[in-house]
């Protein structure tokens, strides 16, 4: 009796690592898929956006910094 509860725990113990395994593999393959897919959408300021925007994006930036400086300085805008 011991002997045949032994092997069937053995078995599904198997069984358990296999399924595991499968689904870490495919779980990895997906994680890679999104990266691809999200390295693929993000727009490079320099090499990826057309220049007008990245001078936008510079203007929109100094503008920041320059109400960040105001609002440390104690200044109102």
């Amino acid at each position: 009796m011991i002997d045949s509860n032994l092997i069937s725990a053995t078995i599904l113990l198997a069984a358990l690592g296999i399924v595991s395994a499968a689904a870490l593999r495919g779980w990895n393959g997906w994680l890679q898929l999104k990266t691809r897919e999200l390295e693929q959408r993000r727009p490079e300021l320099e090499g990826g956006a057309p220049s007008g925007m990245a001078r936008i994006e510079v203007a929109d930036l100094k503008e920041r910094i320059r109400k960040l400086e105001a609002i440390a300085a104690g200044v109102d805008l």
